[in-house]
């Protein structure tokens, strides 16, 4: 029975080391795929990276100069007939044809640069 609960223990911490690593890895992939387009501004946070399969999600964080925090976090759900986009958790709209190549492009350049730069992928 003790040996059951070890091994119950010992999971739970490989379980917890790998979810904690996961995390680490997305933060990583998320400052990178936000530099995409550029330095971050001061003040500024900028992430993209993907969340799943089909989810990929871009997320602004900045103060104005009133020291207002603004935030704006876009969902992108890649699907067989297109691609959605919701911003702030809104409904669901259809991208452009326009919107949709540019988003393919950084999708693009992001996994490029994450193979390389990261994971050093040659």
């Amino acid at each position: 029975m003790i040996k059951k609960v070890f091994q119950g223990v010992i999971s739970q911490r490989e379980q917890d080391r790998k979810a904690e690593l996961y995390r680490n890895l997305i933060r990583r992939e998320a400052k990178l795929g936000g530099e995409l387009f550029g330095t971050v501004p001061k003040g500024h946070r900028r992430e993209f990276f993907c969340l799943d399969r089909s989810t990929w999600v871009w997320h602004e964080e900045w103060t104005d100069n009133n020291k207002v925090k603004h935030t704006r976090t876009t969902r992108y759900d890649i699907r067989p007939n297109g691609i959605l986009k919701s911003q702030n958790n809104g409904h669901y709209q259809q991208v452009s044809t326009e919107e949709a190549r540019n988003f393919y492009e950084a999708v693009k350049i992001y996994r490029t640069r994450v193979k390389t730069e990261l994971y050093n992928f040659v």
